[in-house]
């Protein structure tokens, strides 16, 4: 890892300057507001030529420095992290959709590295791994105290090479290994597939450059083959990406109206997106699909049209990211992640940790979905691996089957939300009997 010499020289000149302002405060008698964080610099300052000189090996000055800036980015939440110049590099190269590695979106949660979700397609999601899976060793060493920039280092590689996780699961006995081969990910954004006529299938799998055009492209191709009844939209196991490719992708279906807003302390961090009337809209039928693997931009998404009551959301809870990461290019190449907001839906909802609670839950549905591809795999059955079949298998999909049904009703989104509060009412009212 090269030296950040910035940060170094930065904070040696502060360690040194705090001291001598600390003796000239003392000296002076003064009592500052100030006084107390110059006493911690002043600390930060000893602590560090402690080790120095009595830590039973040596250790260099620059490492030290990094792990203290890693350790204050760290404290602050799991999504703010310090990125080193090959980091800035790797980012870029992410957000160009072409990358070596895994194909999973981590964080760290509570000081444990977690999987946010597996990007469909690539290695990860072809091992098995899972939204909510905590990465308790890479290679056979151990994760506890990692950071999010060494954890990413130590799982991305070459093409072709190997690199085992070891995974804790809610459910399992016992830790599990997944030994997975790297590979470049290319993440096609947009997934299309004609159900039967007249209803489309359309699946983001993270939200990149371009995301929007290709979708709106996907649209096209079906609206000029059959013409479109209804769309179903998945974002399951969606990560998550750009924030402005959110907003336009919501753009695409809602044609006036708040989108989202982000709120921060800093003025320009607290920020309104709104539709534009112009452009691209669409007013077919929808029905949207989430879990808890959808986060972030696809919760932006979902949050949007359910606020707007422009499609009902099905499928299970999403996974509660909420946090605007803003990416602080350094002098020397290297750079800070940092949360600097969070966002709302339009009506003001705050999804960090609650997340997108669905129109109609099917979680139990979709955990005997996940254990039927599972075992239909294990008898051999199935004539393809479960990650190579067509985009969606509707014949098993019972999500897909509902919101199929729902699509083909004469039921609205406000209707079926009516409807349902009704029920909801009524089985309170016979539950207290």
């Amino acid at each position: 890892m090269k030296p950040n010499k910035n940060i170094r020289s930065v904070l040696l000149i502060v360690a040194v300057a705090v001291a001598a302002v600390m003796s000239a405060v003392v000296a002076s008698g003064e009592n500052t507001s100030k006084s107390t964080d110059y006493k911690e610099l002043e600390t930060f300052y000893k602590v560090m030529k402690i080790v120095q000189e009595n830590y039973f090996k040596d250790v260099q000055e620059k490492d030290l420095l990094q792990g203290a800036v890693n350790g204050m980015l760290q404290s602050l939440d799991a999504h703010s992290s310090f990125l080193t110049q090959d980091m800035m590099n790797d980012l870029q190269a992410e957000m160009d959709a072409e990358f070596g590695g895994l194909g999973i979106e981590i964080s760290l949660e509570k000081g444990v590295l977690t999987i946010v979700s597996p990007i469909e397609g690539t290695p990860a999601f072809k091992a098995g791994l899972k939204a909510g899976d905590k990465i308790i060793k890479i290679d056979g060493e151990d994760t506890k105290n990692i950071t999010i920039t060494k954890a990413i280092k130590m799982m991305r590689g070459p093409k072709g090479t190997r690199v085992t996780v070891t995974i804790m699961r809610e459910g399992l006995k016992r830790f599990k290994d997944f030994a997975i081969t790297r590979d470049i990910i290319h993440v096609h954004s947009v997934k299309k597939q004609i159900i039967e006529p007249g209803y489309v299938y359309l699946k983001i799998i993270n939200f990149q450059r371009n995301t929007d055009s290709d979708l709106i492209s996907a649209i096209k191709e079906a609206d000029d083959d059959l013409g479109i009844k209804g769309v179903i939209l998945d974002l399951r196991n969606n990560p998550g990406g750009l924030l402005d490719q959110a907003v336009k992708v919501s753009n695409i279906f809602i044609d006036k109206g708040l989108i989202v807003y982000t709120d921060g302390r800093a003025k320009d961090q607290r920020m309104e997106f709104r539709a534009d009337a112009t452009g691209q809209h669409y007013k077919f039928k929808m029905a949207t699909l989430i879990n808890e693997g959808s986060a972030s931009a696809s919760e932006i998404v979902a949050g949007a049209l359910q606020d707007h009551d422009r499609s009902l959301i099905m499928g299970s809870k999403s996974y509660g990211k909420a946090s605007v990461q803003t990416i602080m290019p350094l002098d020397n190449g290297s750079g800070l992640r940092l949360t600097t907001a969070y966002y709302y839906t339009p009506k003001g909802q705050h999804i960090q940790k609650t997340g997108i609670q669905p129109d109609v839950n099917m979680k139990e549905q979709m955990q005997k979905q996940v254990e039927f591809d599972l075992n239909k795999e294990k008898r051999g059955k199935a004539k393809k691996p479960v990650y190579a079949r067509p985009v969606v298998d509707v014949e098993n999909d019972q999500v897909i089957k509902k919101a199929m049904d729902w699509l083909k009703s004469d039921v609205t989104v406000k209707q079926f939300k009516v409807d349902n509060r009704k029920k909801t009412r009524t089985d309170t009212a016979l539950n207290k009997l």
